[in-house]
């Protein structure tokens, strides 16, 4: 990246957030394991903006001082009853503080480019604003009363995105002088209301704004990786059960349950992937509940869990160790029987399976252990 002019930064984070549904304003709610306002106050203190202000609404300051613990340069300014009132508030405060060139951001846009900050400060040099903006891909109807009345030329409509550039003087003049009418709805109107040309560079499609509580579900990883382990021993006179198959042999797995130790292995793959502990946290050995309880209860409860998480399972990659019996024979019924039971596609689901060559405890035929990875894909994720 290319070494970047001083400049300073706002970040939005005064409205109510009240469409995300959650106990907190948005911009204070968790998002990728942190507050949503911190990530855009990190990118910005990374990429040198200083001073930073941040306008957070009344009543709020204990929540955002939290929030944005440790981040240096960082001012906190309450803003007002509207969008354009909080900008002008945080601007005012840096109206003393020989500021040049500044970045305007709205706090619900967490996924900062600094591409495109570099690109928003370079066309500052021969613009007074810069704007990110990204191409209309649809085709945009005219509608009125729940009827198409026209089309518009999407060739000349853009998604504007921010932070947006200004040179401070200049939007500083722009929103003293703005008169209200109509309500702004970014700091580019307010510029253009004020006769300034607006520089327009390319956005990015990360930068789009967290609204909904769905957003915040997708927020965290569309994709997360878990592994199972498990090992049971064999035994005369118990039934044999792998992977949710009945297999014939002259031994059978023991354990509180039916000892399935390839759906116990899945189970723990699932829980690990979307961080909710193990099978022994969820069904101890201790409870007599599960005393002879076929696995697929507990992989009916991994799922659900995931499903609560926002997640479904991506595929399960299941590797049963042991010299005997043979598992090639039952391979198929085995796939078919966890893709049903997980909800997947038959192409979703492997088993493999694999000897140690005599050593061990599996060699000497004393017990049968499999190991499991398992993918789990946010709803959203998975059903486009």
């Amino acid at each position: 990246m290319a070494s970047l002019p001083p400049f300073a930064a706002v970040i939005v984070a005064a409205g109510k957030g009240l469409r995300a549904g959650g106990p907190v304003p948005k911009q204070f709610a968790s998002w990728r394991g942190k507050p949503l306002v911190r990530h855009s106050a990190e990118a910005f203190a990374l990429l040198g903006a200083h001073p930073i202000v941040v306008a957070i609404p009344e009543g709020t300051e204990a929540i955002a001082r939290k929030a944005l613990a440790g981040i240096e340069g960082v001012r906190l300014v309450v803003g007002g009853a509207t969008r354009q009132l909080s900008v002008r508030a945080a601007l005012e405060a840096l109206a003393d503080a020989a500021c040049h060139l500044i970045l305007i951001h709205d706090a619900a846009r967490p996924r900062l480019s600094s591409a495109v900050v570099e690109r928003l400060l370079a066309a500052l040099e021969g613009h007074p604003v810069a704007i990110p903006v990204l191409p209309v891909v649809d085709s945009i109807a005219i509608a009125a009363d729940g009827l198409m009345m026209g089309a518009a030329n999407r060739e000349e409509l853009r998604r504007v995105q921010t932070p947006q550039a200004f040179r401070f003087a200049d939007i500083l003049a722009a929103h003293r002088a703005w008169s209200g009418e109509p309500e702004a709805g970014d700091d580019a109107q307010v510029a253009r209301a004020a006769g300034l040309d607006v520089a327009l560079v390319e956005g990015d499609e990360r930068l789009r704004k967290l609204t909904f509580a769905a957003d915040f579900r997708t927020g965290a990883a569309m994709v997360r990786i878990g592994t199972g382990y498990d090992v049971h021993r064999l035994a005369a006179g118990e039934e044999l059960w792998l992977c949710g198959v009945q297999v014939p042999h002259d031994k059978g797995l023991a354990g509180h349950s039916d000892a399935d130790v390839g759906l116990h292995a899945v189970v723990d793959a699932i829980l690990g992937a979307c961080a909710q502990g193990d099978i022994g946290q969820h069904f101890p050995p201790s409870d007599p509940r599960w005393k002879g309880a076929p696995s697929e209860k507990f992989i009916a409860h991994a799922v659900e869990l995931a499903d609560k998480a926002g997640y479904r399972v991506g595929n399960v990659d299941v590797t049963l160790i042991c010299e005997a019996p043979k598992i090639a024979p039952h391979r198929e019924a085995m796939r078919l029987k966890l893709a049903a039971l997980l909800g997947v596609d038959l192409t979703q689901v492997s088993v493999k399976a694999t000897t140690t060559e005599r050593l061990g405890f599996t060699g000497r035929g004393e017990g049968i252990a499999a190991q499991v990875v398992a993918t789990l894909i946010s709803r959203e994720d998975h059903e486009t």
